[in-house]
């Protein structure tokens, strides 16, 4: 990662590398040696702790040093200049570190790989003269220019406002993740986002280090990736989604330039092609994929589970292998999600023969598998990884509360995870009542679906994977994402409007260690990111169990 994490950092403050990880409880334009001690971190950091004294003024004349030859740090001073400067001439300079230099300055510093601080973590000491930043690796130094931005007040996010005092307390932080994958879904199948609302989005996660995302790229409503080798799937299968009101897709240089943007803020993207189910947009394009060989209508609802690919016709394979050798060339990240989910039509020794072969086709490719945790009745491989989306059984291990047919449903999901785990099989969690982002606020929310409950602010951050899927050997859990499905919304806005604030809280319960997270201090820290939100432009909901303050 250390030749991508170049200075692709865009003049506007929404859409650059900058993170917001962490702020810090500033009033307004306070004078530069003035602080208070209450950090508003989200995700909440491993440790933090502040000093008394006079803060570290950004705004004042400094540089900006990393040890020579370290192209990561570098990089990554790079990005610190550009927040902190307007212009030229008020960007600090970047320059390989000078031992006889005696003038402030901010070094970025190579630490040893080490268990502490990890491959993302770092290390950073702010006194009223000199900041350090030590990190083991690339993503250690990106996350860490984040957290220094959040150390400086909101207003820092706006361009006009130089000369802007731009205190950072005293303090000493050292972070790490407590999951590797922390990741967020976009379905861009029911409703298209184009490729600049998806970088926008991009950005967004970034403030808070998250580092997956899943995009969702085919559905019955749309097909919405070029495919060279099949172009009927964008000149016919992404001419439609929900309500019939446009379409879209991304062509490959448009793919290719949303991986090289989220790489350069330590974002892998993971691609997903839904099948066997949730095809129609594929059956209409390509009739042989059918079962009968007839052509499917463009399909513009919402139901599921009526579509599905024909699992005994070779034009079947033919075909998934062209889609996921082409998808998979265009995107160097190592997982490609299959979907799974949701299949009405086949049955199951059908189900786990497609899956199984499927699973084939992707690793030939050099991926790892991806699927929903329908996927894990098929016998999946050391390494592939299930995304559950319903919780497995009560904390309590009593089944009893459930209804019948939910208990059934349970327990054999609990069998197929055990059995997945054994093999070597890692999990992302995404239960549906608690991070399907989609869910309403409340029930009047004017956008959002409610089958898996409502999901207020303190639901979706308020609750411990442990609780929900504890049987889960924690070594098994590869991370959390969160949802948005997108049938009951279309615009960024609307998708903004949905992700945030959960958004925040979905990438503090895969970054920060249990012990770090309780819904009061997390509701008073969250409390202060309306300002730095309002700055970037974000449609986020404020939500009445947050006294916002703005």
């Amino acid at each position: 990662m250390e030749t991508t994490m170049t200075h692709r950092v865009s003049r506007t403050r929404f859409l650059r590398a900058a993170s917001l990880v962490l702020t810090l409880s500033f009033a307004g334009c306070a004078p530069p040696g003035a602080h208070r001690t209450t950090l508003s971190v989200i995700p909440n950091p491993l440790s933090a702790k502040v000093s008394e004294g006079p803060a570290f003024d950004a705004s004042l004349p400094l540089r900006i040093t990393y040890s020579d030859g370290d192209s990561a740090a570098a990089a990554a001073g790079r990005v610190l200049s550009d927040l902190i400067g307007n212009t030229r001439a008020t960007m600090p300079h970047v320059e390989p570190a000078n031992p006889d230099s005696t003038s402030r300055s901010i070094a970025f510093r190579r630490a040893a790989k080490d268990q502490t601080i990890g491959s993302e973590g770092y290390r950073i000491a702010v006194s009223e003269s000199t900041i350090t930043v030590d990190a083991a690796g690339p993503a250690g130094f990106f996350y860490a220019v984040q957290t220094l931005r959040q150390l400086m007040p909101p207003l820092v996010e706006h361009e006009a406002a130089y000369v802007k005092p731009l205190p950072i307390p005293q303090v000493t932080i050292d972070d790490r993740p407590t999951f590797e994958w922390r990741g967020l879904m976009l379905d861009v199948a029911r409703h298209f986002l184009p490729a600049t609302d998806v970088k926008r989005f991009i950005d967004l996660m970034a403030l808070y280090k998250m580092n997956r995302l899943h995009l969702h790229l085919s559905d019955d409503q749309g097909w919405r990736i070029e495919i060279p080798s099949r172009p009927r799937l964008t000149e016919h299968g992404s001419q439609s989604q929900v309500g019939g009101k446009g379409g879209g897709f991304y062509t490959v240089s448009e793919y290719e330039d949303i991986v090289r943007y989220a790489a350069d803020r330590f974002i892998v993207v993971v691609p997903e092609i839904d099948m066997p189910g949730h095809t129609n947009s594929a059956l209409a394009s390509y009739p042989e994929l059918n079962c009968d060989g007839q052509k499917r209508e463009l399909y513009e609802g919402t139901n599921v589970g009526f579509s599905s690919v024909c699992p005994s016709k070779e034009e079947t394979f033919v075909f998934i292998d062209d889609v996921i050798g082409d998808i998979a060339a265009m995107t160097p990240g190592p997982y490609f999600h299959v979907g799974g989910d949701e299949v009405q039509t086949l049955t199951e020794s059908e189900y786990i023969q497609f899956i199984e072969r499927v699973q084939r086709i992707v690793e030939r490719h050099g991926k790892r598998l991806v699927g929903w945790d329908e996927v894990s009745f098929a016998n999946l491989d050391s390494g592939s990884r299930v995304q559950l989306w319903r919780p497995l059984w009560p904390a309590s291990g009593d089944d009893a509360a459930l209804d019948s047919s939910r208990a059934a449903a349970a327990a054999a999901l609990k069998r197929r995870v055990e059995r997945s785990a054994a093999n070597g099989v890692e999990f992302i969690l995404s239960p549906a009542d608690r991070i399907y982002l989609d869910m309403k606020y409340h029930s009047s929310t004017v956008i959002g679906l409610s089958w898996a409950g409502i999901s207020n602010v303190r639901t979706s951050y308020d609750w411990n994977p442990d609780d929900i899927f504890g049987q889960i050997p924690r070594k098994a859990i590869a991370g959390v994402e969160g949802t948005l499905w997108s049938e009951s919304f279309a615009t960024v806005h609307d998708f903004e409007y949905m992700a945030f604030p959960r958004l925040a809280g979905v990438a503090e319960l895969g970054w920060s260690d249990p012990e770090r997270r309780d819904w009061p201090s997390y509701r008073g820290r969250l409390s202060k990111h309306a300002a730095r939100w309002q700055a970037l432009g974000v449609n986020y909901y404020r939500s009445p169990l947050v006294d916002w303050d703005d």
